[in-house]
This record gives C-alpha cells, sequence and structure tokens, in this order.
C-alpha cells in the first residue's frame, strides 16, 4: 500500500470515526462509510480495493483466532453450543439461502455455493460491534461467539476444498487435477500442523532467550505470513495459511505474551478491514438498480435473522436474547468475497451477478448496528410502557440503604445481625423478585427520588449508605440526599478513585472504596504466605491503608488538575517508600 494511499485511509477514518461515534452509530459504521466515501463508487481516491481486502482479511483472521485462543480442550468444553448451534445456523441458512438463488436463476452448483457463502456471518465485525456495546458476556453474546467459532472451523475444509470448485470436470485429466491438488494440501495443512506443534515452541523459547520484545512480534508474524505464502504456493487462500498460524500460535504456552504484542496492530487492522469493506460498495450499482439490491439485502438478512431467531428459540434462549442473537449474526462476511471470487472465476455466476452479492453483503454489514439500535430504542420503549410502579413504604427505620445489590446486601446482613433495623432500596426489578423469593424484605424503587425518600423516612433516619453500583445514579442519590436530608449522614460506596473524589465535593460523609479493604486483605494474605510474620504483615498493610488515605484527602484538592495529580502520585509513592525504609529501620533485627 502506498504512503498516500495510507494517509488517505488514517485521515478518512480520523475524520469519519468519531463522528459516528458521537451520533450513537458506533465505530464499525463509521469505518464502512469511510470506505465508501473515499474507495472507487466514492470520491475514487483509493483504488484496488480487492488487494486491500485481502492484506485486511489476511490480518483479522490471524487476530481473530489468537483472540479466541483456540485450543482443543476449550473447543472440547464448548463442544455442545459449537457444534449444536453453529452447525444448524450454518445448515439451515446455507438451505435457505441456497434455494432463494437457485429460484432466482442461478445454477444448483452456484447456489450451494453462494448459499454456504451468504449463511457466514463476520467474524471481525460482529464480535467488535458486541465489544464496543458490552454484550459479549450477554446470553446473544456468548451464543454469537459459538456459533461464529463454528463458522471458522467449517471455513478451513470449504477453503482446501476451492481446487475442486475451480476444476470443469471434464475427462479424467482434469479430474484428477483438482483431486491431486487437495490430496497435496491436505499433506501440507497435516505436515504444517505436526511442524508446529514440534518446532515452534522450541523456536519461540529462543526467540524469547534474546529479551528483545520486538523479535516476540516479529516472530509471530513471521509464522503468519509463512504460512500464508506456503497455501499461495499450493494455489491455497493465503486466508486459511493464516487461520492456521493463529492455531498453532493460540496452542502455545506463549499465547498470552503474543496477544499482547499483537494487541497494539489489532484496531488498525480491524480499522483497515472495515474500511476496505466500505471500498467494495458500488454506489454506482446501488443508485442504477436499487430495487434488485435493496430486495437481496432484506431477504438475506430477514432469511438469516428468522433462521436464527428460530434456532435461538429452540436452543430455549428467552426472546430477547433469540432476538438480538438474529440481528448480531443477520449480515453477510468477509468470507462471501473469498467463494464468489471463486465462482465467478469457474464461470458458475456471471459478474454482474456477483457484483450484486458483494454489495448486499457490504450494505448487510452497514444495516447490523442499525437494527441493534432500533432493537435498544423498541426495548427501552417497551420497558418504560412496562414499568411498575415504586413500591408504597409504609416503615420508619433508622437506616436507608440504597442499593440492594452484592455490596449492600452485605451491609445488610450485618445490620441485621446485629439487630439495626434498615429499609432497603432497590431499583432493579429482576434483583427486586430474586431477593424477595429468598425472603428479603426489600422495597422497589429509586433512592435519587426525592419523593420516595420522603417515603422512606428519611427525615428522621440517622444514615444512609449508598451501596449503588452506577456511578451516575449513585451520584444523582448523593446530591439529592444533601439537598434536602441535610442532616443525613451519608456514607457511600465509591468504584474508583474519580468516583470518590466527586462523592467528596458533594459532601458524603464517609466513603468506602469498594475493592480496597478486600485488596488490602489480599496484600495481607499474601505477605504471610511469603513468609511474613503476621504481625508485620499487619503492619503493613496499617500503614498503606493510613498513608493511601491521607493521599486521597490531600489529592482532592488537585484531583481537577491533571499534571499536579500526576506529579503528587509520583511524590507520594516515594514517600511511602521512605516510610517503609524508615520504619524497617526502626525494627529489631
Amino acid at each position: 500500500m502506498q504512503l498516500a494511499q495510507s494517509a488517505i485511509f488514517l485521515a478518512a477514518a480520523v475524520v469519519v470515526v468519531p463522528l459516528f461515534k458521537r451520533l450513537g452509530l458506533g465505530s464499525v459504521l463509521g469505518y464502512l462509510a469511510a470506505g465508501a466515501v473515499i474507495g472507487p463508487s466514492g470520491l475514487g481516491l483509493v483504488e484496488h480495493v480487492e488487494d486491500t481486502l485481502h492484506v485486511a482479511e489476511f490480518g483479522v483472521v490471524l487476530l481473530f483466532v489468537i483472540g479466541l485462543e483456540l485450543q482443543p480442550k476449550r473447543l472440547w468444553e464448548m463442544r455442545a453450543g459449537v457444534f449444536g448451534l453453529g452447525s444448524a445456523q450454518v445448515a439451515v441458512t446455507s438451505v435457505l439461502l441456497a434455494a432463494g438463488a437457485w429460484l432466482l436463476g442461478l445454477p444448483p452448483a452456484a447456489a450451494l455455493v453462494v448459499g454456504f457463502a451468504l449463511s457466514l456471518s463476520s467474524t471481525a465485525f460482529v464480535l467488535q460491534v458486541l465489544g464496543e456495546r458490552l454484550e459479549l458476556t450477554a446470553p446473544h453474546g456468548r451464543a454469537s461467539f459459538k456459533i461464529l467459532l463454528f463458522q471458522d472451523l467449517a471455513a478451513i475444509p470449504v477453503l482446501a476444498a476451492i481446487p475442486l470448485l475451480t476444476g470443469s470436470g471434464e475427462g479424467s485429466e482434469a479430474t484428477q487435477g483438482p483431486w491431486m491438488s487437495l490430496g497435496i494440501a491436505a499433506a501440507v495443512i497435516a505436515g504444517l500442523v505436526l511442524a508446529g506443534r514440534v518446532l515452534l515452541r522450541p523456536l519461540f523459547r529462543w526467540v524469547l532467550s534474546t529479551r528483545v520484545n520486538e523479535l516476540s512480534s516479529a516472530w509471530a508474524l513471521l509464522v503468519v505470513i509463512g504460512t500464508a505464502l506456503l497455501m499461495d504456493l499450493i494455489h491455497l487462500e493465503a486466508a486459511l495459511g493464516a487461520f492456521l498460524a493463529g492455531v498453532l500460535l493460540a496452542d502455545s504456552e506463549y499465547r498470552h505474551e503474543l496477544e499482547a504484542d499483537i494487541e497494539p496492530f489489532k484496531g488498525l487492522l480491524l480499522g483497515l478491514f472495515f474500511v476496505a469493506v466500505g471500498m467494495s460498495a458500488d454506489l454506482g450499482l446501488i443508485a442504477a438498480q436499487p430495487l434488485q439490491v435493496l430486495g437481496i439485502v432484506i431477504g438475506l438478512v430477514a432469511i438469516k435473522a428468522l433462521a436464527l431467531l428460530a434456532i435461538g428459540r429452540l436452543a430455549k434462549m428467552p426472546l430477547g436474547s433469540a432476538a438480538s442473537l438474529a440481528i448480531a449474526l443477520s449480515q453477510g462476511g468477509e468470507f462471501a468475497f473469498v467463494l464468489f471470487g471463486v465462482v465467478k472465476t469457474a464461470g458458475l455466476v456471471t459478474g454482474e451477478a456477483i457484483d450484486l452479492l458483494v454489495v448486499a453483503v457490504t450494505l448487510s454489514m452497514m444495516v447490523t448496528p442499525l437494527l441493534l439500535i432500533a432493537r435498544d430504542r423498541i426495548t427501552a420503549r417497551r420497558a418504560a410502557s412496562n414499568r411498575r410502579e415504586f413500591d408504597a413504604i409504609d416503615e420508619e427505620n433508622p437506616v436507608i440503604i440504597a442499593g440492594f445489590g452484592r455490596f449492600g446486601q452485605i451491609v445488610g446482613r450485618v445490620l441485621r445481625m446485629t439487630r439495626i433495623p434498615f429499609t432497603a432500596l432497590e431499583v432493579d426489578t429482576t434483583q427486586v423478585d430474586f431477593l424477595r423469593r429468598f425472603g428479603n424484605e426489600i422495597y422497589y424503587g429509586d433512592a435519587a427520588r426525592v419523593d420516595l425518600l420522603r417515603a422512606a423516612k428519611a427525615d428522621k433516619a440517622r444514615l444512609i449508605v449508598v451501596a449503588i453500583d452506577d456511578v451516575e445514579a449513585s451520584m444523582r442519590t448523593v446530591e439529592a440526599v444533601r439537598r434536602n436530608f441535610p442532616e443525613l449522614r451519608i456514607v457511600a460506596r465509591a468504584r474508583n478513585r474519580p468516583h470518590a473524589f466527586r462523592l467528596m465535593a458533594h459532601g458524603a460523609h464517609v466513603i468506602v472504596r469498594e475493592t480496597f479493604l478486600s485488596s488490602l486483605d489480599a496484600a495481607r494474605l499474601s505477605l504471610e504466605e511469603l513468609g511474613v510474620t503476621p504481625s508485620d504483615a499487619r503492619e503493613y498493610v496499617k500503614m498503606f491503608r493510613e498513608h493511601d488515605e491521607r493521599v486521597l484527602n490531600e489529592q482532592y484538592a488537585i484531583h481537577e488538575d491533571e499534571a499536579a495529580l500526576i506529579a503528587s502520585a509520583k511524590k507520594f509513592s516515594a514517600d511511602l517508600e521512605r516510610l517503609f525504609d524508615a520504619d524497617a529501620r526502626q525494627r529489631p533485627r
């Protein structure tokens, strides 16, 4: 890629992506839009889309597999979801999409290949979108992960079988060529896997022995490029070599170090891939045949979404999770571009039809974030319409606990043990219903609402414990209490130091950093495990705690000045070391 074109890529990303993020559309849609703008169908600033896509796909496949940590043990543990959900999704959507392609006039062989290609979603795209939305750990995020994993595994034999697809099939010589190519490919792949398992660890250990950090990244990239070139020599896709290289690297004990080394390149490579996909959109074709393009996009997204919704429900997923799964995987993927090239080269599909399919896959990626935004708005509107009324509070207690999650429940148990009554408020209806099943007395309500605080007799209470997990909700509650009940003492949970500073600024009387005390306990126990006497370990931890609490109060005065805050952190760190050294000298040896 020329230097000028690299500058254009970076400039487009820097300008367009932040704009899309501010509009709430996500960075992925921004990259796609940037590619469409600078591509041949847009301003024409960058050409050679195929070469860019090839390089980008190569990087994405490598980074994806390394990120997956695709190990046989982990794959076996997830076998039910991977091979159950994954195989069902690929089989059902392939058949449906192949039937649709056949009805539209494609020959049976071409329709089957196109159907399979369209059944695969974009691994890099889906993981990036769900990661930005913090949904990878949600039920539909985990299910998407398993299905995508199966899709990538299913892609391996199809990539290896590409020589069969390009053969004419006429005559013994023509038949022998593809089968011979497939046999050579299988032998090379088997040898590559065997050599990788035998040679990879010793070679990487030797590279690490140099203690030059850059060499480990260079070694990882060398393995990837070498395997990709080897695949190219035997007329297989370089993406297959990158995939296998990633599997070999992920299966080594050094995979975590490799992930850390390659992490800086990950975002740029993913961005390059999405920009290249956006560049592949033929805007002229969209303008010339809008109905055909729109029909293919709607058909692709609808068929995949409905199939995934049915599979999710059959797997006993809740309707909301199944719908989210259906939306997340409803687009086409980058592997479709590879197979479209195969059927085009083999003469099974005309170039015009391939152009329509490429545009449809690209647009389906652009549609997915918009569908997720629409889902969020529908869910929020439904939640608002179904929101139940806050509970009526008919008791008066000396303590109010705002937020009855894992933090607030411990406070409540201790108070209950000491026979101190309290009123617990929780805004999460699911949490309220769950706790009530276990016999807990808890009220559904937002502690930031003044009317609810009055109903809880905050004007007569002695103390409120703000144990809310969400920082902004916590601050709203503290502000409401200080403004309307200035005599009420506040014990507030802080997620981190910045949150603690905000609580201090709004007048919280006692601030408890949620992981601070447990971290001190872990430090004390660690010292004891290392041979420090229990009394010394307690003294060291006490010394650190007192010092850190003093630093917290002193830093509050300068917490809005970042430069001063950094300088004070360095100063207080040095002060702590001097304090420890002075204490060590005073102790009897």
